[in-house]
């Protein structure tokens, strides 16, 4: 299930790997990897349940590639970046707190920088495999929307509730018009709040 995607106006060799896993079974093995800082272990873990849509982890991905390519990090690398990048303020540790992975992480959307001609989406495959005790299951808005908590994200963004917003807080029915209209509206909202972020 895993997927590699080419953002538009990146560089062809610096394609990005993205997998979505449910019940993840040994979060806490893989946050203890990110801590020990194992390369093997390289990449964004990023607690599904705060990501809205593809569009909003794609986003923060590409500006972290963008940062990455101009030299601009903030963080240790592109893939702690992309975390930060996910965050309404300037301080990084809150931001993994919020958006990467914790000792309760069931669902986890996993991204790989291909920054060396090493990684593939062969290897990033077969390493997932290895590492990752969960379903691998497609990084779409569909599944993601199975389990993005609005509650939790409005609250991390500091927007207000909405209450015919909230009553799909997990788990949209697909089709809905009521439902797609409230996620299209959230989503503008989140993705305004990071790009005001970075405006500063």
């Amino acid at each position: 299930m895993l997927k590699t995607i080419h953002l538009a106006h990146m560089p062809p060799e610096l394609a990005l790997h993205v997998a979505l896993y449910r019940e993840v079974k040994n979060a806490p093995f893989l946050k203890q990897r990110l801590l020990e800082g194992n390369t093997e272990y390289e990449y964004a873990f990023i607690d599904a349940t705060t990501i809205l849509s593809t569009t909003h982890v794609l986003a923060a991905t590409f500006r972290a590639m963008n940062d990455f390519l101009h030299e601009r990090l903030k963080s240790r690398n592109v893939h702690s970046e992309i975390v930060f990048a996910l965050s309404p303020n300037n301080n990084i540790g809150e931001a993994f707190r919020k958006f990467g992975i914790n000792e309760t992480t069931a669902d986890l959307v996993i991204l790989r920088v291909a920054t060396s001609p090493s990684i593939t989406a062969e290897s990033v495959k077969v390493h997932l495999s290895d590492a990752v005790q969960g379903t691998s299951v497609d990084f779409s808005d569909d599944n993601l929307r199975d389990v993005s908590d609005w509650a939790k994200i409005r609250k991390v963004y500091k927007l207000p509730s909405s209450q015919s917003g909230d009553k799909y807080s997990k788990g949209l029915v697909n089709g809905d018009e009521e439902a797609d209209g409230n996620v299209e509206e959230l989503q503008m909202a989140v993705l305004g709040v990071m790009a005001l972020r970075g405006a500063t």
